[in-house]
């Protein structure tokens, strides 16, 4: 197991008050003893797929940088993504001076915990990535935060590469908006990607590294029983791992 960083006190707090709820629950969940009521910890929401996308083909590698909240769990999911090629843990948003772990985890850096997925175009377009993103991954109406980790190093962002990258980035949050496929309004934001900085080593596969950290059970390992039961033809059981990508 590598060596476990230090949390944000916020995130300490908000996980201590989400594991004694889910303890909780967890228990009155054994005694159905149903597998559904094991993972209802965090639920997906079905939505439909991009009326605007990109046309699958082939080509050389492309790269899309999200941000959802924690990058331990965004990471975890595009692991299992069939057309993965690299993910990695990292920062955008913000300077190069600022893109360390500690700096980022005060909220001030302008960074966002991201996550890069270099993903190969003939397998999985960019507006299946989004698909998962706002199904899976996160609460893409939650402002500035996401479960028990609040600030704008949490907030949901997509960071477009292109032009194409944003209309259809663009395209897919107006439809869903209007169909009313959540709630309240979306409230992820699209900032142009000037630079991506990857995290330190030990963020990079961590969900792997680590699956019975008590963080991970309880907010990250729900989102990838959700890809596997919403996207089965899109899983992945051998996720990518930074050896496997060299």
């Amino acid at each position: 197991m590598s060596e476990l960083p230090k949390r944000p006190l916020s995130r300490w707090i908000g996980a201590i008050a989400v594991a004694l709820v889910s303890a909780a629950l967890l228990s009155a969940a054994l005694w159905s003893a149903t597998p559904r009521a094991l993972i209802a910890a965090e639920e997906a929401v079905v939505i439909p797929a991009p009326a605007l996308d990109s046309a699958k083909a082939g080509g050389p590698p492309q790269t899309a940088v999200l941000a959802g909240g924690c990058f331990w769990g965004v990471h975890g999911v595009y692991q299992h993504v069939r057309g993965s090629r690299q993910v990695l843990s990292g920062y955008s948003g913000g300077t190069k001076a600022t893109a360390d772990y500690e700096t980022v985890s005060r909220g001030e850096s302008g960074h966002a915990e991201s996550v890069e997925i270099r993903f190969d175009p003939k397998e999985l377009s960019y507006g299946e990535i989004l698909q998962i993103f706002f199904s899976v991954v996160h609460d893409p109406t939650q402002l500035n935060r996401q479960g028990p980790d609040a600030g704008t190093q949490y907030r949901t962002a997509i960071f477009y590469a292109d032009e194409s990258q944003k209309r259809i980035a663009e395209a897919y949050i107006a439809q869903l908006d209007r169909a009313k496929v959540f709630r309240r309004p979306i409230a992820t934001k699209l900032e142009r990607l000037t630079a991506f900085y990857p995290a330190e080593a030990y963020h990079q596969d961590f969900l792997l590294k680590n699956p019975s950290y008590p963080y991970i059970v309880i907010n990250d390992l729900p989102k990838i029983a959700s890809l596997k039961r919403v996207f089965p033809a899109s899983y992945l059981d051998q996720p990518v791992t930074i050896e496997s990508a060299r």
